[in-house]
This record gives structure tokens, C-alpha cells and sequence, in this order.
């Protein structure tokens, strides 16, 4: 029997000094990445601990602002200003905010012009977006440059200001809702998602007969569910927050938006019309006041927020990676 033979009826490789790795599964594991190791104990509960401490620094102020605005004024007064554990709960400065003063009127003005202005938003940008992500469409390349240069060069506040003005959009609603209508972020984030699409779908929809219009409705907007869910979350928190072009494209008070009303509540510490006399004769606590606008600013966010959660990180991840 020649020595070949021999060793492979040993299970050993010719030259080999011992048994073969691959008959007797004894191949040497490579070593694996630090951050792909099973977590310890330890590491876990440290884990748990930092987590807990993290929601706890972002939840024990907002719980501060919703006890304080249910609190009377002689518990707020006991407590100095703001208070941590609940007693005396009260509704008055809710029901007083709510009663058709300033505040209401601002919460509407603010709801009105997020509804419109996300909408605006986007379909425009939508539109954008696909007609971008069709590479054979005219100009296409001249117009994504052009976006592309507005995040890097922008005119200025004055000329934005009197361009503004030269359109004849000081104090009305839409100078709210059209100086700021589109992110070019947002586009390239639905462009990058769009253009991710299998182009099998579309090239049979339209060999089929079907148009832009409804490729884009029937088949690119149910698939960009998640991306479309996170970029309505962003546009609409951004116009709710919105404060600087109410500041400086408005003067009538009776239009202004919810959070300059809180701006001028808390900063300026000057109480909403309706509220004064009310804060004065000692029916009202001017911490109570200030805390219930807040809340009234937050309940939207707060509300909008879980209903997107699930799709935030398919949505941004997703269209950031197939760019």
C-alpha cells in the first residue's frame, strides 16, 4: 500500500501530520468581531441601566410640566414654582386656555397650517422625487444639480424677506407655509428610495398601458409606505414647531401660530389675551398657564409620533442606503 493510500484510509492528508479537518470537523473557528460576541450579564444590566436613567432624564421634566399644569395655585406656590408629586389636580387653566381666548385661536391656526402645509409638501415633493429618480427624464441631470445647490447656497434672510413682501404674502397664512414648503433633504431621501424599486415593476406596469400617474399611485407610493410615513413626521413637526416666519412675516396677534404664543408667554412672561385679568385676580397660577401651553404644543408630536415609529427606521435607513 503506497503512503497515499495509506493515509487516506486513516482520514490524514498526504503530508499531513495529523487527521483531516474537514472529515473530523475540527476546523479552526475564526475569531469573531468584539461587537458580534454574546453580550455578558454584566453588559446587559449596564445596558438596562443606561437606557433607564436615559428615559427617565427625558420623561421626569415632562412629567414636571404636566403636574404643574394640573396643580392649583397654592400647591404650586408650596412647592415653589414647580411641582413633582400630584395633589389638588385641576383642569382650570386647560379649561381657560380652551375657553375661545388667544390659545385656542392659536392651536387652530397651527393645526390649519400643518395640514396644509404637510400636504403641500408633500406633493411637491413626491413629484420631485420620481420625476428625479427617472433617470431618462428631460433636464434630469440639470435640475438635481440645481437642488443640490440650494443645500449649499442659499439668498439670505433680507431678500427672502423682500421677496416675500414683493409677492404680497406678509400677514397671511401662506407666508407660513410656502418660504419654507420644501426640504431638498427630503427629496433625496424619497429619490434615493424611489429610485431603489425594482425597474421590473414599473417597465411591465408600463408595458401594460399604465402612465406615469399611475405607476407612481399604484405602484411606487404603496411600496414607499415607510419613507413617505417618516418624511410626512418630518415635515409636519417642522411646521408645528415653526415660530420664525410667524415672528417676522406677521403682525396681526389674532393670526399668529401656537408656539409664538408660548414664546410669548414664557420668555416674555406677557399672558395670552383673555388670561391676564384672570392671572391677576388670583384665579389662575402663571406657572400653571405656561406649563399647559407646552403641553398643548407637545400633545400633537406625542400623538403623531407612535404611529410612524415602526416604519422610522426601515424608512431612513432604506432610502439612505440604496442612494
Amino acid at each position: 500500500m503506497s503512503a497515499a493510500s495509506a493515509g487516506n484510509a486513516t482520514g490524514e492528508r498526504p503530508g499531513a501530520s495529523g487527521p483531516d479537518p474537514r472529515r473530523t470537523g475540527r476546523w479552526a473557528a475564526p475569531p469573531r468581531p468584539v461587537w458580534e460576541e454574546e453580550p455578558r450579564r454584566a453588559g446587559l444590566a449596564g445596558k438596562g441601566l443606561v437606557l433607564t436613567v436615559a428615559c427617565l432624564a427625558v420623561l421626569f421634566p415632562l412629567w414636571i410640566v404636566v403636574v404643574t399644569s394640573l396643580s392649583t395655585k397654592r400647591t404650586i406656590s408650596e412647592a415653589g414654582g414647580l411641582v413633582v408629586v400630584p395633589r389638588d389636580v385641576t383642569f382650570l387653566a386647560y379649561q381657560e386656555l380652551l375657553s375661545g381666548g388667544q390659545v385656542t385661536r392659536a392651536t387652530v391656526v397651527s393645526l390649519g397650517v400643518t395640514v396644509a402645509g404637510t400636504l403641500f409638501s408633500m406633493t411637491v415633493s413626491v413629484l420631485c422625487a420620481y420625476g428625479l429618480s427617472r433617470t431618462g427624464s428631460v433636464g434630469h441631470r440639470w435640475f438635481l444639480m440645481l437642488l443640490l445647490a440650494t443645500m449649499f447656497f442659499g439668498a439670505g434672510l433680507i431678500p427672502t424677506y423682500l421677496l416675500v413682501q414683493s409677492l404680497g404674502l406678509t400677514d397671511t397664512y401662506l407666508a407660513l407655509i410656502l418660504p419654507s414648503a420644501v426640504s431638498v433633504f427630503n427629496i433625496l431621501v424619497l429619490r434615493a428610495f424611489f429610485m431603489g424599486i425594482s425597474r421590473e415593476l414599473t417597465d411591465s406596469a408600463r408595458i401594460d398601458g399604465a402612465g406615469d400617474w399611475r405607476i407612481l399611485w399604484r405602484i411606487v407610493l404603496p411600496l414607499s409606505r415607510a419613507v413617505v410615513a417618516v418624511i410626512t413626521l418630518f415635515y409636519a413637526v417642522g411646521y408645528w414647531s415653526a415660530w420664525f416666519n410667524a415672528s417676522i412675516y406677521l403682525s396681526d396677534q389674532d393670526m399668529m401660530p401656537l408656539q409664538n404664543v408660548m414664546i410669548q408667554l414664557v420668555q416674555k412672561q406677557e399672558p395670552p389675551v383673555g388670561l391676564g385679568q384672570a392671572i391677576r385676580a388670583g384665579e389662575l397660577s402663571a406657572p400653571a398657564v405656561q406649563m399647559a401651553v407646552m403641553v398643548l404644543a407637545l400633545v400633537p408630536v406625542a400623538v403623531l409620533s407612535p404611529f410612524v415609529q415602526k416604519h422610522f427606521r426601515k424608512g431612513m435607513l432604506t432610502g439612505a442606503v440604496k442612494g
